[in-house]
């Protein structure tokens, strides 16, 4: 029989959903994608270590801020098993994402930026339109609708 000590640090899925604020279903989810583990007990139940609920909020934070699920999961490889993840962690891990996030800014003021020289038309089918045909390359491919072909 484990130590008393030894079943305090274990956690049931329950337990890992009740306090981390994600449904039983999620965790399962993040474990099936390697971005947590847990074990089997002697009754066939999953159990899971208490660092577990720092990795589902570096997760969950992580995923509010839009970063993909492979990018979290090879990040928090980085973080040995069955240690929980510490400050100078996240700040690893934080400006890794944060680089990520400055690029994505970046392109998506430049698509709103461009966004107003085709609003007019509509069709998007301008030979030189900045968000679709920069410098008419589709006309390169052929006629028609050449986008709808690489489908």
């Amino acid at each position: 029989m484990p130590a008393r000590s030894e079943v305090k640090l274990q956690l049931s899925v329950g337990e890992v959903a009740r306090r981390s604020g994600v449904a039983v279903s999620t965790i399962h989810f993040y474990e099936a994608k390697g971005l947590i583990a847990g074990e089997r007990n002697a009754g066939n139940q999953r159990r899971y270590p208490r660092e577990v609920l720092r990795r589902i909020a570096i997760i969950k934070v992580a995923q509010r801020a839009g970063i993909p699920l492979a990018a979290i999961q090879e990040a928090l490889s980085e973080v040995p098993a069955g240690r929980t993840p510490t400050l100078d962690d996240w700040h690893r891990l934080s400006s890794r994402w944060k680089a990520m996030l400055e690029g994505r800014i970046a392109d998506l003021t430049q698509l709103r930026d461009q966004l107003e020289s085709c609003i007019g038309c509509g069709c998007l089918s301008l030979q030189e339109c900045p968000l679709r045909n920069p410098a008419d390359a589709l006309g390169q491919a052929g006629q028609g609708a050449v986008l709808l072909r690489r489908s």
